[in-house]
């Protein structure tokens, strides 16, 4: 068939079984276009999107300031690596590093990319400043969290699937109960050798693990006590999603190292960051890290249009507003549901908890039933549903999408 003919959805799909790598297991349907909070399959049905390309498509489909800025971009310049300057990195940097409140960015491409980066900056500071001793520094992360699935993150994951038959695996990782000062207390004041804790503010592959209030303030007040960086992975929870601007800003905390990536592109162009102020940061220096496309052209003048869409339509304050709306609105059903147990999150980061085991079928038949009903969501951990449309979503649509999954949930009551 010719490139540019058009397929069906079945055609579509096996076309990626025979000659795709089959390392998803997506929901089936085929989608070919996107406007705002809404995606078009190829046969022209239309559904909401509440998974939002799991948090990158904050801003809405095709934001056209953020797609004119990428057009125009491409059009002009669109890589020089950082063998060269190039007139779109630095305006970049300085606008994000004022936007975030920090002194210097190091910019990658992808979440994952950005966490490796993240562990390189801790290590290297641990052992030029902290004065560890080299090769002896440890990094303190959560139980259940998911940071990506390079080799090395997935060393310090506890998903079987993420992990098995894929060692050996790297060193240097303390795992200990998210949510637990106590379990973080106990592994800093013994060793000397930590250099980092690396947090999700909230644990969203694992089901939206919203922690204790006070426990990310009280968490950061360690770190300072034993002198360790904390470490936030906002790649998911960043860029308005929850309601504040980052995760962390619930409670006022400044991390020492901010992870982003996501939506800081609004899901137009992979784009990630890693954000430090000069007492960690200066320890890079030149040949100790890149990226062929880290900082290229494109991407910084994306980046830019995707905060400034951000900041200018008061996205976190509707986040922050509808996200109230929509627990409300679900714990309304839950109290008679003998399908759902609870509902959970922060913004429009929330999920919803079936009434059934990891091993059954039913959150994945329930997300089949809402996409017959027009609204695409996925499961995450057998039994848990998250549900995260664009921020750009207004009250009228937010309500349209309740009744759409109350009505679902209906069809499996006992």
């Amino acid at each position: 068939m010719a490139v540019l003919d058009q397929l069906t959805s079945q055609q579509a799909i096996d076309l990626e079984n025979k000659y795709g790598a089959h390392n998803y297991h997506p929901l089936p349907v085929v989608l070919n276009r996107g406007e705002g909070v809404y995606v078009w399959d190829v046969e022209g049905k239309k559904y909401y999107d509440f998974l939002s390309a799991y948090s990158a498509v904050n801003q809405g489909h095709c934001h056209p300031k953020i797609i004119s800025a990428m057009v125009q971009q491409a059009q002009t310049l669109t890589l020089t690596s950082r063998a060269f300057y190039n007139d779109m990195l630095g305006k970049f940097e300085k606008f994000a590093c004022e936007f975030f409140n920090f002194d210097k960015l190091l910019p990658m491409n992808t979440g994952a990319e950005a966490v490796e980066t993240a562990l390189k900056l801790c290590r290297k500071w641990a052992y030029e400043v902290k004065g560890i001793d080299e090769n002896q520094a440890e990094i303190i992360v959560c139980e259940n969290n998911f940071h990506g699935r390079t080799t090395t993150i997935i060393s310090f994951s506890n998903d079987p699937v993420a992990r098995k038959n894929f060692g050996p695996y790297t060193k240097g990782f303390i795992k200990i109960a998210y949510n637990s000062i106590e379990a973080l207390e106990e592994a800093l004041k013994n060793n000397p050798n930590v250099s980092g804790f690396l947090v999700e503010p909230i644990q969203g592959e694992a089901g939206v693990y919203v922690p204790d209030e006070g426990y990310l303030t009280q968490a950061k007040a360690l770190c300072e006590k034993y002198n360790v960086l904390f470490i936030a992975d906002e790649v998911q929870t960043g860029i308005a999603r929850t309601g504040e601007l980052l995760a962390v800003d619930h409670e006022q905390v400044k991390p020492d190292i901010l992870i982003l990536g996501k939506a800081i592109s609004g899901g137009v162009y992979p784009v990630s960051a890693v954000l430090a102020n000069n007492a960690v940061m200066n320890v890079i220096k030149p040949g100790n890290h890149g990226s062929t496309f880290g900082g290229n052209p494109v991407a910084a003048a994306v980046a830019m249009a995707a905060l400034e869409v951000i900041r200018d339509e008061n996205l976190a304050e509707n986040a922050s507003e509808l996200g109230v709306l929509f627990r409300s609105e679900l714990n309304k059903y839950i109290e008679t549901s003998q399908i759902v147990k609870l509902v959970r999150g922060k913004g429009l980061l929330n999920a919803i908890v079936i009434n059934d085991d990891e091993e059954s079928e039913t959150a994945w038949n329930i997300c089949m039933a809402l996409k017959e009903n027009g609204l695409l969501a996925k499961p995450t951990h057998g039994n848990i549903i998250r549900f995260a449309p664009p921020l750009v979503m207004t009250k009228a649509q937010l309500l349209d999408c309740v009744q759409i999954i109350t009505n679902t949930l209906k069809q499996f009551e006992v």
